[in-house]
C-alpha cells in the first residue's frame, strides 16, 4: 500500500488549519513553517481542496484559508478524495476480469489485500480532523 506525500500533507495541513482556524484565516506560509511542507506544494494541494469546497480563501493582509465545515464534519477519506489520493492495496481494478498479476485468475493472496483495503478505507471514513486535533492534545 502506498499513500503519497500529497495525501499525507493534505491531512497534515488541514489538521494545522483546523487547529488555528478559530483565530481567523490561516496563511499557507504559516502552515508551511509549522509543518515543514514546501509552500509551492501546499499551494497545489490547496487549489484542489478549494475546488472540492473543503476550504475557502480570503485575500488581503490578514488573508488565508478557512475550513468550509466544522473539523468534526471533514472525514479523512474526503480529504484523500479531494487531492486525488486513492488508498489501494492491489494494483488491479476490482471490476476487471484480469488480476494484478496479469493472469485471468487472481493471486492466492488477492482477497487478503482486498479485505485490508476495505478496512483501511473504513478507518479513514470514520476519522475526521477533529479526531486528529483531540488526539494531539491528549498526547501532550
Amino acid at each position: 500500500m502506498k499513500l503519497t506525500t500529497k495525501g499525507r500533507y493534505a491531512v497534515m495541513a488541514l489538521a494545522d488549519l483546523a487547529k488555528f482556524d478559530p483565530k481567523g484565516p490561516v496563511s499557507l506560509r504559516d502552515i508551511s513553517l509549522r509543518q515543514g511542507i514546501s509552500l509551492l506544494y501546499l499551494e497545489q494541494i490547496f487549489l484542489k481542496l478549494k475546488k472540492k469546497n473543503i476550504v475557502n480563501s480570503t485575500r488581503g493582509i490578514n488573508g488565508g484559508y478557512l475550513l468550509n465545515k466544522e473539523p468534526s464534519k471533514i472525514k479523512l477519506s474526503e480529504i484523500f478524495y479531494a487531492v486525488d489520493e486513492k488508498v489501494k492495496t492491489v494494483k488491479c481494478n476490482k471490476k476487471s476480469k484480469k488480476a494484478c498479476n496479469g493472469k485471468s485468475t487472481k493471486c492466492i493472496t488477492h482477497n487478503l489485500w482486498d479485505e485490508l483495503e476495505t478496512y483501511i478505507n473504513i478507518f479513514f471514513e470514520k476519522k475526521n480532523l477533529n479526531d486528529l486535533i483531540n488526539q494531539q492534545i491528549e498526547n501532550k
